[in-house]
C-alpha cells in the first residue's frame, strides 16, 4: 500500500492509496480532480473509488467533476451527510476493498459534520494501517462543533480513533500543525513530547514538506483533545470531566489567536 498526499488549495489534503499489486487507486477528498488526474497518470493506476470524509466543499467539492472525468468511479460518503456526487452511501461499520490487499472500513466520527466518516484502511500484516480523519481529528486539534456536540467529538476522538492500533498513520484533512501545536502548548506547556514535534513541525513547514502522516500514540501523546482522559489535563482547564475539558479546551481554541 503507497499513499500519497497531495496538497490542494490553500491548506486542504486530498489523498491516494495506491495497491500496488493491482494498480488500483482510491482518493479521499479529491477537491481537485486534475490534480489528482495527473498524479494517477504519473503512477500508472486506475481510479477506483473516492473516499469523502463529509460534505462541506473543500472536501466534496470535486466529485461531480470527478465523476466526469472518470467515467464509472464510485463516490462514497456518509449516509447521513449529503455528500455532493455521492453514488454509494455508508453506515459505520461497512467494509470496502480495494485491489488485491487493501481492506476499507468505515468509522462514522460525527461532530464537525453529522454523517462524518473516517477511514481505516489495511493491507498486508507487515504494513502499519492508516485512518483518514478528515476534519474530527488534526494533527494536535480537531474540526470545530459545527453540526455536533463535545459529547458525540469525545465518541470520535477518545473512544473510536483512540480504539484502533496505536501505530496506525493519521491523515488529516489539512496541514493546520504548527498552530494546533502553538496552542496545545498553552494547555500542557511542559508536555516534552509537544515541544519535540512542535520543533519538528515547524522545520518541516520551513521546508516546505508535509506534517502528515502522525501516528494515533504520537496523536495520545500531543493532542489536548485526545488527552482529556488524564486529571492533569482536565486540572488545567478547571473541569471534573473529559467532555467537559474537551468542551472547554475547544472553546478556548476557538477564541485563540496565537
Amino acid at each position: 500500500m503507497k499513499i500519497l498526499p497531495i496538497p490542494c488549495l490553500e491548506d486542504n489534503y486530498s489523498y491516494m492509496i495506491i495497491d500496488e499489486n493491482s494498480k488500483e487507486a482510491a482518493v479521499v477528498d479529491p477537491v481537485e480532480p486534475e490534480k489528482l488526474l495527473q498524479v494517477a497518470r504519473q503512477y500508472d493506476v486506475h481510479l477506483k473509488l473516492v473516499l469523502t470524509t463529509h460534505h462541506h466543499w473543500d472536501h466534496a467539492g470535486g466529485n461531480d467533476k470527478i465523476r466526469l472525468l472518470v467515467p464509472g468511479i464510485k463516490v462514497y460518503g456518509g449516509s447521513i451527510d449529503n455528500v455532493k456526487g455521492c453514488t454509494h452511501k455508508l453506515e459505520n461499520g461497512d467494509k470496502l476493498s480495494l485491489g488485491t490487499n487493501i481492506s476499507i472500513l468505515s468509522l462514522h466520527t460525527p461532530c464537525h459534520t453529522k454523517g462524518h466518516i473516517s477511514y481505516f484502511v489495511t493491507a498486508k500484516e507487515e504494513e502499519d494501517p492508516a485512518v483518514f480523519t478528515g476534519d474530527t481529528l488534526f494533527i494536535a486539534g480537531c474540526g470545530k462543533f459545527f453540526e455536533g456536540t463535545a459529547e458525540q467529538m469525545y465518541q470520535s476522538l477518545c473512544v473510536t480513533l483512540c480504539s484502533l492500533p496505536k501505530p496506525t498513520q493519521v491523515y488529516c484533512g489539512h496541514e493546520y500543525t504548527v498552530k494546533n501545536l502553538k496552542f496545545a502548548l498553552t494547555i500542557e506547556p511542559n508536555n516534552p513530547r509537544v515541544v519535540q514535534k512542535l520543533t519538528w513541525a515547524q522545520n518541516q513547514q520551513q521546508s516546505g514538506l508535509p506534517t502528515v502522516p502522525s501516528t494515533i500514540e504520537e496523536e495520545m501523546e500531543t493532542n489536548p483533545f485526545m488527552r482529556v482522559d488524564l486529571p492533569e489535563v482536565q486540572g488545567k482547564v478547571n473541569c471534573n470531566s473529559p467532555v467537559e475539558a474537551l468542551k472547554e479546551i475547544r472553546r478556548l481554541k476557538d477564541s485563540w489567536r496565537g
